[in-house]
């Protein structure tokens, strides 16, 4: 990584214009992405998470000192069948990324997530002085490989009971993020109370050559209560409701880490950054922790790297992550420039417009930049377009009007974007998480 930066001149250089890659091997759509989505709210949606996250497996008896030192989590009630989600800062105590950690067993333990926080962990790994073992398996979308297991998951007000159909016993009674073994179809998998979109559900996972008679037998208990299967776009859709931004850029160009870009392959590590927010400063990307609503879950009560400067920001942060419900009728004057002469606006592919990795837009009051909007996604159920932005806390009172700006800078040299002419949609502030949760 610290190669391609020095050859590219700085971060953002390397980059801005990427485009984005192939996100998943699941097709786009089963049946119609809008039928999908409103599955998630009506009875029940099947989702297949195999392809597109990297898994980490750690082992040893210094494995819960490692993440005691280099997440803002606390581990002090952890045992096995429990989860989290794991944030992991750099020194500066800016934000890495995130995953869902897993406790399996004594010493044992996986995350399942972005690849951002997994190399982060491995590098103190083999550098560090840890008793413990790590192995990282890649995107099975990018590497092309089968992945080690298979990771469904059904969501909605049908969930439980297909569940309880489909497993070869009693369903286990089980608290939120607590996961335990189960049967199905003589199948022994991992099953995790789980729930995407404010809406009930469950996570599971098993050998991934197991995972078609899995995947058959959940199906077709789920029948006559119509589940439904997510295709690639409308699995990424309910992060705007859940209020989860899924990719950021990743804290890892400050000055003292040059140590690990030496050691990061660039493969592995790089991000594409699109939208119309322009910094040649790669720390103006940047997010903390508390910033991305992760606040609650920082413990003090043990050091791990970064805590120091996020003590003295979490009682007093200057920007906060809010839901914005953008303008319909400013959303339609994008679609409706293309049967116009003149310019166009940049065209908006539904539900999940991306051309970027990590797509940040300007977000602005009153002509004054005020934050960035970044992941978004048209919401059927709410008949809104919605995206997850970071802004100052002074304009985060839910109801507030701010100006977003649509459109990649003009010098733009994405290959997935057109020529085009940026313009400006009217925006109101909600809250996030913006439906109630009830998960």
């Amino acid at each position: 990584m610290e190669e391609a930066v020095n050859a590219a001149g700085d971060p953002v250089e390397l980059m801005r214009d990427l485009g984005v890659g192939e996100f998943t091997k699941v097709p786009d759509e089963f049946t119609h992405w809008i039928e999908e989505q409103r599955s998630w709210r009506e009875n029940c949606a099947f989702a297949d998470q195999s392809y597109h996250m990297t898994d980490h497996y750690v082992e040893g008896p210094d494995a819960l000192e490692l993440y005691k030192d280099h997440a803002v989590n606390n581990f002090e009630n952890s045992e096995p069948g429990t989860a989290k989600q794991l944030v992991v800062a750099n020194p500066n105590g800016y934000f890495i990324g995130d995953a869902i950690w897993f406790h399996l067993g004594d010493d044992e333990f996986l995350s399942v997530g972005g690849a951002a926080a997994h190399n982060w962990l491995q590098y103190n790994i083999e550098t560090g002085d840890y008793d413990v073992s790590g192995e990282i398996q890649s995107r099975p979308v990018q590497t092309g490989e089968d992945p080690n297991n298979f990771r469904f998951q059904v969501q909605g007000p049908e969930a439980i009971k297909i569940m309880e159909d489909a497993t070869d016993g009693p369903l286990p009674d089980l608290g939120f993020f607590n996961f335990d073994a189960v049967s199905i179809d003589g199948h022994e998998v991992n099953l995790l109370r789980h729930g995407m979109a404010g809406e009930p559900g469950f996570e599971f996972w098993g050998p991934y050559e197991e995972g078609e008679a899995v995947r058959t037998a959940v199906l077709e208990a789920g029948e006559d209560y119509g589940i439904t299967r997510l295709g690639g776009e409308s699995y990424q859709t309910p992060n705007a409701i859940l209020g989860w931004i899924p990719l950021v850029v990743p804290a890892i160009y400050d000055e003292g880490m040059t140590d690990y870009r030496e050691w990061l392959n660039v493969g592995q590590g790089l991000l594409s950054i699109g939208g119309s927010y322009d910094s040649d400063d790669i720390t103006d990307y940047y997010f903390t922790p508390p910033e991305l609503g992760y606040g609650h879950i920082i413990d003090f009560e043990h050091d791990f790297v970064g805590s120091e400067p996020l003590k003295d920001e979490l009682g007093d942060a200057e920007r906060e992550k809010v839901t914005l419900v953008w303008d319909g009728e400013d959303v339609v004057d994008v679609f409706a420039s293309l049967f116009t002469d003149g310019d166009t606006y940049q065209f908006m592919d539904l539900p999940h417009p991306r051309s970027a990795a990590c797509h940040y837009d300007e977000v602005s009051k009153d002509g004054e930049t005020i934050g960035v909007s970044t992941d978004k996604s048209y919401i059927y159920n709410k008949r809104e377009l919605l995206s997850l932005a970071v802004i100052d806390t002074e304009y985060s009172e839910p109801g507030t009007e701010v100006t977003l700006t649509w459109g990649d800078p003009e010098d733009t040299e994405n290959p997935q974007v057109e020529r085009h002419v940026q313009t400006e949609i009217t925006a109101t502030v909600a809250n996030a998480p913006y439906s109630k949760d009830k998960r």
